[in-house]
């Protein structure tokens, strides 16, 4: 097994369980910088503010009439875009806790939000099966540009520099590059619930519920390498990288947290790991700069922060 930079993705103990959500938690979301902050949206129609070393809740975001299925931080953390079934995306300014904007447009449910660098443009993908870009320092209501393509509900987008990434239940990778005005779509043949590129931008980690996570190729949209001996084959289960882009790591529809070895695709230990939630897991995401961090989000109702020990 090649070696991984950095400790084992499972080589950690729980540092603190945030529990006030009324029901499944959808979406746990790391502030951006330091990432002292952890943003969680759940079926109780919320979006909470925790401090993740102190295990406390700082601020509850009420203004959702529905559930929060996804979370998008800008760059500054002055604010933060949130949508569900609302069918709208809301802006919201941190301090003070109120939305600065509502875009309204889409027909279904909102799976998947995303701000661009300077946030100074936000993409929606919905059950209706387009993508919405918006325009945040124009006063328009209408997208600047509608991508419909898919030809079912968009469930996650990625928004780079110079391209968006999108995955759709109809088992289809899109990127589109908005310099070229190229659209290239990789067929995977299983509903895409997450697409989580690489920093050089070469390869993205795609989530599908057939129980498989694969590594594609972004020029020639080949699997690389395929991760599983994980359950998920219902639910929205988000993979990411692990510390270094060493590693994967998956929670699962059993409540585990599996970790797997980027170059040879061999699960790390323990295997099988053990049940860390008491139902789906929803939502997994490493610390953007500290390697001994990750967050997991349930339909338990929790988000648990996990922690080496020191």
């Amino acid at each position: 097994m090649a070696p991984s930079r950095g400790p084992q993705p499972l080589a950690r103990s729980l540092h603190a369980t945030l529990a006030n959500h009324k029901g499944p938690v959808n979406v746990a979301r790391y502030a951006k910088g330091s990432a002292k902050y952890i943003l969680t949206g759940g079926q109780d129609r919320t979006v909470r503010l925790w401090n993740a070393s102190l295990g406390t809740e700082i601020k509850a975001f009420t203004a959702h009439g529905y559930e929060v299925l996804s979370i998008s931080v800008a760059h500054d953390n002055a604010k933060f875009a949130s949508s569900g079934g609302d069918r709208s995306v809301f802006v919201w300014d941190v301090t003070t806790g109120m939305t600065t904007r509502r875009l309204a447009g889409h027909m279904g449910k909102i799976y998947a939000v995303e701000f661009n660098e300077d946030a100074s443009v936000v993409a929606s993908g919905s059950f209706d099966a387009t993508v919405r870009l918006w325009d945040l320092r124009a006063q328009t209501r209408h997208p600047i540009q509608v991508l419909d393509e898919a030809r079912d509900a968009v469930q996650t987008i990625h928004v780079g520099s110079t391209t968006i990434i999108t995955g759709s239940v109809d088992g289809h990778v899109r990127t589109y590059d908005l310099r070229k005005g190229e659209l290239r779509s990789d067929y995977i043949g299983h509903p895409v619930t997450a697409v989580v590129p690489t920093q050089d931008s070469q390869t993205t980690l795609v989530t599908t519920v057939d129980s498989h996570i694969r590594l594609i190729d972004m020029t020639s949209g080949k699997s690389l390498n395929d991760f599983s001996g994980h359950k998920n084959a219902s639910y929205r289960c988000r993979g990411c990288f692990g510390y270094g882009e060493a590693s994967v790591v998956c929670g699962d529809e059993d409540g585990k947290v599996w970790a797997w070895d980027l170059v040879d695709a061999g699960l790390l230990q323990p295997n099988p790991p053990p049940k860390v939630h008491e139902k789906v897991i929803t939502w997994t995401e490493h610390h953007p700069s500290d390697p001994n961090e990750i967050i997991t989000a349930s339909a338990d109702g929790t988000c648990k922060v996990w922690r080496q020990p020191s």
